[in-house]
């Protein structure tokens, strides 16, 4: 309500001659709870006290005092002048509301209701608009959290004879947070903790809005571990601690980081993880290259490709693992200025090249299918995993004879080996056929 009555009173033109006008009286007389009010008119008016201080929000109402009362008929059928309190109470809240919209200033209200986009406010009776894009300089998250309660509005748009009153809240949070935004730049130093709420999220990170200013938390500065993007931890709306990592005064920009509120768990790994332990970690990713684990809190290491599988190299890691399985994995290299792990998952399986030979030491002649011919020897499965190779030189104890005899092979031919190396460490099986029969020159000094 305007604050300076006088003023009021002063801006309402006394004894209007016609009925439906605010206007003003003073009380002449009190009589049995009646106020009796002479507008300036034929004749003097009635209202009931009660009713008067009630909605003039005067509780000290005495005989001389001016009122605004608001002319309901300048006669009823006994010839009465009928004043109304409650009538005078909302064409005051109008004026209050048009001289918000004259001086800029704001005028208060209650968000009492949700309406088509956005809300009701309860403006002493007065029902005003106020559209959800002009309810807050954020995203709203909690609407309930300020519902029924009183709060400052703008208006932003006035239309009396249709009764509409468009409300902006946010225009007064703006203006308020001018001056904290001015404040809280001139005290802002890199290294200080501040708090902030998530504006929009990016593939690259996200804006932090700190009160009227903005700054950028990379992607990079979110968390110690890898994230495939900010908003599998990040929400618009979300209230987070950040650390101002840098700030130029001259352009105004911001680096934020919340890793950095945490201790840096590379700093203490080398003392932890060294080449050739075992340990436990869960898949985080999967790519074409190879897979995610994470080893430690905050520490990924990369599985590559080639160390997922002993035998197939270049299948993709999802074959073989799920992201959020445990496993054990070797440590293969560890470079802590890189922030880099090497890791291998097939270290910790059963090497088949080692079991292979276990069982079938060099000598051994065993059977297998060719599974590929080329002119420089044979390929032989020897299981569903491995292959041996049966060299050109090793096919027969004539070269001439060595061609002529893989030409006549086939794929999937059955054919009978001897094992004449293997190697677990370099992957290979060396395999011979014409060791299967005594060389000619042996044959020949036997004979």
């Amino acid at each position: 309500m305007t604050e300076n009555f006088e003023e009021l009173l002063q801006s309402i033109p006394e004894g209007k001659n016609f009925e439906g006008f605010l206007t003003k009286g003073t009380i002449v007389r009190i009589e049995n709870d009646m106020a009796v009010i002479d507008a300036g008119l034929k004749a003097e008016g009635r209202l009931p006290l009660a009713d008067l201080i009630k909605f003039e929000e005067r509780p000290d109402l005495k005989v001389g005092d001016d009122v605004a009362i608001y002319v309901d008929k300048l006669e009823d059928y006994h010839g009465d002048i009928v004043f109304s309190a409650e009538k005078a109470f909302r064409e005051k809240v109008w004026l209050d509301i048009g001289e918000a919209v004259k001086n800029n200033t704001t005028i208060k209200g209650t968000i009492f209701s949700y309406v088509k986009a956005g809300f009701a406010v309860n403006i002493k009776g007065i029902v005003g608009f106020l559209p959800k894009s002009q309810f807050d300089v954020r995203p709203i998250k909690d609407i309930d959290a300020i519902m029924n309660t009183e709060e400052e509005f703008k208006v932003i748009k006035l239309d009396r004879a249709r009764n509409n009153v468009v409300l902006s809240r946010r225009m007064v949070l703006e203006e308020s947070r001018a001056g904290a935004r001015e404040k809280f730049v001139q005290d802002l130093e890199e290294n200080q903790v501040v708090e902030g709420v998530i504006k929009n999220v990016t593939d690259y990170g996200a804006f932090v809005d700190l009160g009227g200013v903005d700054g950028l938390l990379h992607v990079i500065d979110i968390s110690w571990k890898r994230i495939n993007h900010p908003s599998d931890v990040l929400k618009v709306g979300d209230t987070v601690k950040v650390k101002v990592i840098r700030f130029n005064r001259e352009t105004g920009r911001i680096s934020l980081g919340m890793k950095q509120l945490e201790s840096d768990p590379w700093s203490e790994i080398k003392d932890q993880i060294k080449v050739g332990d075992v340990i436990e970690g869960e898949v985080t990713n999967l790519t074409d290259y190879g897979a995610f684990v994470e080893i430690e809190q905050g520490i990924e290491g990369l599985i590559y490709v080639t160390e997922i599988s002993w035998v197939k190299k270049n299948a993709h890691p999802a074959e073989f693992l799920k992201q959020g399985q445990k496993i054990k994995v070797m440590v293969m290299d560890v470079d802590t200025e890189k922030r880099r792990v090497s890791l291998s998952y097939k270290r910790c399986q059963p090497n088949p090249w080692q079991a292979y030979l276990d069982q079938n030491p060099p000598g051994s002649v065993v059977e297998g299918t060719i599974r590929n011919i080329t002119e420089f020897g044979i390929f032989v499965g020897l299981t569903n995993e491995l292959d041996g190779m049966v060299h050109l030189n090793d096919v027969s104890w004539d070269n001439v004879e060595a061609e002529a005899a893989i030409k006549a092979m086939e794929k999937g031919q059955k054919i009978k080996v001897q094992i004449l190396e293997i190697s677990p460490d370099r992957e290979r099986i060396s395999l011979g056929i014409k060791q299967l029969t005594k060389a000619p020159e042996k044959v020949q000094a036997e004979g």
